[in-house]
């Protein structure tokens, strides 16, 4: 059975038509003419900024001309993730997406969905000719998921609505008014090159099965992050006989909490038996500790070949002692809103990379800006300390609750209408285009809502096919009604 059979017809056949067309974060080029392409197709008016955000526009429906100009806005990149063991070229091939009972997800890589649903119900509604609605601005930015490039850059003459119906989240029935801003931090180990001694055990050890996650909207979750879990054990087996380390990497990308990780290493030859039982001891804990979170959760350790070189000891002790003292989740519970994380870190990424260097990629979140600061700065001087060097990005501000906003109440008014359950109206604890909507557009009223999705940013990606049609009705509804 394919999506494209599912209900509302025309909202999951735009959306398999999106999956058809590679769009990696920064590699938009293919989207943003299908964009184009598709509001010349429809004889709609389509401009594109400097930035590459695609503004597609609809006149009103006749008796809904003196009504407010309503945005709808989703992002057009997707974070590209995959299993190990799956083959795939996120520039050139598609996602392969498929029905599993309820939901909807990609063969071994992340499915989309964030935000590709949003773009199609966009670009259903842009297509259809039987809905009621005011006049619509239909905005597709770029490159939200790593920087949230296209918001920053957008032309403040671009939009000219006064109500923006952001299409970027990811539970049914809550409807979000406000979210946290983010600031990275990257830190770089640079090492000394030096020749493996011959005569001792070379091993790879790997940590795998975890779910990783969103490291906003998950990071509360207790998942297993790759990463600390690998130099965990690396740093018991360095306290208790001579680790070398021969390469290590974890982790991709800064928004996803790690899932994989693996080290190459070498210890004595004596130490081999020991060794095992080390980790067999290490993964059962691992097991026991993540049994609900993350049942999945593997720690592995197998025999190699020599490897050429391995990094200095001094750097491998600083590194390993660094990533073990990191903080990684969440930091501080918010007081304002019951339930809600207001500051946390996720150590997202180890890779080695050119010019003998360790590159440690970290992301922290905060509905406060100072508290935001405050936790980019903790990561900064562990590292420091540590003989690294760190440098932070620009960041992006939060999106301030505004509790009176009238969308925001027309919004939660429809669903318990339409569907007889009461609304949620909350802040995310994630980055979206809001806050920086809000500075080029300070009058915008905004709300953000989305249909279910889980495992976000991972290959366990899914989206809820009930969810979803209910999605619909309520946009198509709110439009109507508003």
């Amino acid at each position: 059975m394919s999506i494209r059979t599912l209900q509302p017809e025309r909202l999951w056949k735009e959306f398999y038509e999106i999956c058809q067309i590679p769009h990696p974060s920064k590699k938009e080029e293919k989207m943003i003419a299908y964009l184009q392409e598709f509001g010349k197709r429809h004889n709609l008016e389509t401009r594109t900024d400097a930035a590459g955000n695609v503004l597609i526009c609809k006149p009103a429906t006749p008796g809904y001309e003196n009504r407010k100009k309503v945005i709808l806005q989703s992002h057009m990149d997707m974070v590209c993730e995959k299993n190990n063991d799956t083959q795939h070229n996120f520039d050139t091939d598609p996602i392969q997406p498929y029905i599993d009972g309820e939901w909807v997800k990609a063969k071994g890589t992340t499915l989309g969905a964030d935000n590709g649903i949003g773009m199609a119900t966009e670009l259903a509604i842009l297509a259809s000719n039987d809905l009621k609605h005011p006049a619509l601005e239909c905005l597709f930015t770029v490159d939200e998921e790593t920087g949230l490039t296209g918001a920053f850059a957008i032309d403040p003459q671009l939009l000219k609505g006064e109500v923006l119906l952001n299409l970027d989240s990811e539970d049914d029935g809550e409807f979000f008014i406000g979210c946290a801003g983010g600031i990275d931090t990257t830190v770089t180990f640079k090492y000394k090159e030096e020749v493996m001694p011959a005569g001792l055990f070379y091993f790879t050890i790997t940590v795998n099965g975890l779910q990783g996650g969103h490291s906003g909207g998950d990071i509360h979750s207790n998942r297993g992050n790759a990463n600390k879990i690998l130099n965990r054990f690396m740093w018991q087996i360095a306290k208790a006989t001579d680790l070398k380390v021969a390469s290590i990497t974890g982790g991709n990308l800064r928004n996803a909490i790690a899932r994989e990780a693996s080290a190459v290493c070498a210890v004595p030859a004596d130490f081999k038996h020991e060794l095992t039982v080390r980790a067999n001891t290490f993964a059962a804990e691992i097991e026991a500790e993540y049994a609900i979170s993350d049942p999945g959760v593997k720690v592995t350790i197998d025999s190699c070949e020599r490897p050429a070189s391995m990094i200095d000891e001094d750097t491998t002790h600083r590194l390993i002692y660094s990533l073990y003292a990191c903080p990684h989740g969440v930091l501080r519970m918010s007081d304002d809103m019951p339930g809600l994380v207001e500051t946390s870190t996720n150590l997202a990424a180890v890779k080695m990379i050119d010019n003998h260097e360790i590159l440690i990629t970290t992301s922290q979140r905060s509905s406060t800006e100072s508290s935001k600061k405050d936790a980019a700065y903790m990561v900064e001087s562990v590292f420091v300390l540590a003989g690294a060097k760190a440098t932070h990005g620009d960041g992006y501000p939060g999106w301030k609750p505004n509790p009176k906003s009238p969308i925001a109440n027309v919004v939660a008014e429809t669903y318990e209408k339409l569907f007889g359950k009461k609304a949620k109206i909350t802040a995310i604890h994630a980055g979206l285009e809001c806050g920086l909507f809000l500075e080029k557009y300070p009058h915008l009223d905004m709300v953000s809502v989305g249909p279910t999705m889980r495992g976000v940013h991972s290959p366990d990606e899914r989206l809820h096919i009930g969810d979803t049609e209910k999605f619909w009705k309520l946009i198509t509804h709110v439009l109507e009604n508003i």
